[in-house]
Formats: structure tokens, C-alpha cells, sequence
């Protein structure tokens, strides 16, 4: 999909959850990066030691290759390991609800918490959170709740070299940090999927990096 095509898919609703998640935010005094045509907010400290401890053990204990949403998937572009977290336990939910608070989202608007793991060398190549719509897949997401609208991120360590995330597009790139939360908008401000959104995971070259992720969908996710 073009950029002239990602920009005819203006959404009113999608644009509205942007300015409401920023203000959102820019209340609460969350810091934030400019880049070229894109906002990078961010959180240190957003959990403590105990938090991310708890989240890497819970990881480690249901691990499989991390999937790629796509008609034609290459095995090479995303060489993760990842699970999906258990919503309804305690303590994972209570780390929902600061995410959900913090950004005004609502809780069925958000997809399961899913763990990543990347070991020396590996890595996510270039990609974009948003579905593309010309793809085969965007017919059974369109009917569990749209489009994608936010990401939220959390280092949970700091590998011994590597690992960080880059904006490729918007020229930002963050080192991992324990605890630090990043969260951005995967659509420009007319509510239409921003190709500036572009990020990658960089390659680990020493140690072991752990995150977690969370992404929002315009709709209730089913």
C-alpha cells in the first residue's frame, strides 16, 4: 500500500482517539520526542523491578516463534520469540489498568498483553503496527475491531548490547531501559495510517532483551 493510498483511508473515529489519548497524556505531564511527522511519548519508570521480573519469568514459561500478520510471510523478518500474557491474571491486569488509565483507552479496545523475547541477533525488521487493508487478513480484523490506533511498549531489561527501537521514518531511535514505557499513535492526525509509524526492533548483540506490548484497536476487540 502507498502512501497516497494509506492517506485516502481518512477515519474521523480513528483521529478522534488520537487527539483524546494525546491530551490524555499531555494531562498526565508524559514526556514526548518529535520526530518527522510523528510523536513518540514516553514513561521512565513506568514499572518497577518487581514488575519486570515478574513479566520475563511469565514470558519464559510459554514461548513460541513470534507470528507475522501477512499474505506472503517471510520467516526472516521477525526471528522473535513471544507469548500472549493471561489477561485475567491479577497482576498482569493491574499493569492493564495503569496502561489503560494513563492513555483513556478502554479496556475492550485493547488487545492482549503479548510478551516478546530476542536473543542475540535477533531481531524485527522495518514494519508498521497498522493492518493493511489490500492484505487478505484485513477482513477477519476489520470484523475483531478495526484498525490498530496505539501502541504501547515496555522494556522490561537492558540487554548486554543492542535491542534498541528505531523510527526508521521519523529518525528517533530508544535504547532499552528498564521499566520505560513508550507509546505512539499509528495514525496521522486525519485518523489514516501514518507511514512515519515505521519502527524496527535492531538487532540484540550480546544478552537477551525482554518487552511487552499492547496494542489499541478503534473498536471493541473481539
Amino acid at each position: 500500500m502507498t502512501p497516497e493510498e494509506m492517506a485516502t483511508q481518512i477515519s474521523e473515529l480513528r483521529a478522534g482517539i488520537g487527539r483524546r489519548v494525546a491530551a490524555s497524556l499531555a494531562g498526565a505531564g508524559v514526556s514526548r520526542a518529535e520526530g518527522a511527522s510523528f510523536t513518540l511519548w514516553f514513561a521512565e519508570d513506568f514499572l518497577g523491578a518487581d514488575d519486570c521480573a515478574f513479566l520475563i519469568d511469565t514470558i519464559n514459561t510459554d514461548l513460541r516463534p513470534s507470528p507475522i500478520l501477512s499474505d506472503d510471510p517471510d520467516a526472516d523478518f521477525r526471528t522473535s520469540d513471544s507469548c500472549n500474557l493471561d489477561r485475567w491474571d491479577a497482576r498482569v491486569r493491574a499493569i492493564d489498568q495503569r496502561i489503560l488509565a494513563l492513555m483513556d483507552m478502554r479496556e475492550r479496545q485493547g488487545e492482549t498483553l503479548q510478551g516478546q523475547r530476542y536473543a542475540a541477533g535477533q531481531y524485527f525488521r522495518p514494519h508498521h503496527d497498522f493492518f493493511h487493508i489490500d492484505q487478505a487478513y484485513w477482513r477477519d480484523q476489520e470484523a475483531a475491531g478495526g484498525q490498530r490506533t496505539w501502541t504501547a511498549m515496555i522494556f522490561l531489561n537492558r540487554p548486554e548490547s543492542g535491542g534498541e527501537t528505531a523510527f526508521t521514518h521519523a529518525g528517533l531511535t530508544v535504547p532499552p531501559k528498564p521499566g520505560l514505557l513508550l507509546m505512539w499513535d499509528n495514525m496521522d492526525a486525519n485518523g489514516a495510517p501514518n507511514p512515519y509509524s515505521t519502527h524496527e526492533g535492531v538487532p540484540v548483540r550480546a544478552g537477551v532483551k525482554y518487552i511487552v506490548t499492547k496494542w489499541f484497536r478503534e473498536r471493541d476487540w473481539l
